[in-house]
């Protein structure tokens, strides 16, 4: 082979491995993708309360669906590691309780109760399913998986404006700080590697659990 010919095939394999390189690099983790499901969770959420207090007229299957369709994508997935497969649970049964809850809203819709007893229907048994279904988190590394606390966050937050507790004082970085200053000490007590969180919903307060992995 010629040193010209030589030249171009350095060349072409140097922008076939680029390729391949950002094809990867776009591919989201499982970390990633579970993360995107509690947020189009959270989001539907709030399509559901938007259409039951009726400001909206039509319910928001469109984003329902692509939340299912998710849920059944990962659950065929067989590279989840044990923390991921706890995480990817807790999502999923907190997400079926919320089905469940906008099932029954409504279909006391369709029976002709009315939009505001469906809109109080909604809010008992969104009470209920934050009891019942907690959501969990799980860390290995408080201080490079921000992705994962910052969802953290945004749940501890949304769990407490529906209890009407305060949140004000409760800054982001004040939350991590304080998330991963519990997070090393309880690694470091129990010589564990990671360590779950959940928010969930108990006498009609938020409670807010860490506990070590061991």
């Amino acid at each position: 082979m010629s040193i010209r010919q030589n030249k171009f095939a350095r060349r072409a394999k140097e922008r076939q491995e680029k390729t391949k390189n950002v094809v990867h690099d776009a591919t989201p983790t499982v970390d990633e993708q579970l993360s995107r499901l509690e947020d189009d969770g959270r989001r539907l959420k709030i399509e559901f309360d938007i259409f039951f207090n009726g400001a909206s007229k039509r319910p928001p299957y469109d984003t329902k669906n692509r939340v299912d369709s998710v849920i059944k994508r990962l659950a065929e997935d067989r590279t989840f590691t044990f923390a991921q497969r706890y995480r990817y649970n807790s999502i999923v049964a907190r997400y079926n309780a919320f089905r469940e809850l906008w099932r029954r809203t409504l279909q006391e819709r369709e029976e002709g109760r009315g939009t505001a007893s469906a809109a109080r229907t909604a809010a008992r048994s969104e009470a209920e399913a934050l009891k019942a279904k907690p959501s969990v988190f799980v860390c290995a590394d408080a201080r490079k998986e921000l992705p994962v606390i910052k969802n953290l966050y945004d749940t501890l937050i949304e769990a407490k404006r529906n209890c009407g507790e305060a949140v004000d004082d409760l800054s982001f970085p004040r939350f991590h700080h304080l998330i991963t200053q519990q997070a090393d000490a309880l690694k470091q007590r129990h010589g564990c590697e990671r360590v779950y969180f959940s928010v969930g919903v108990e006498d009609g307060r938020v409670s807010f659990k860490a506990k070590a992995d061991t």
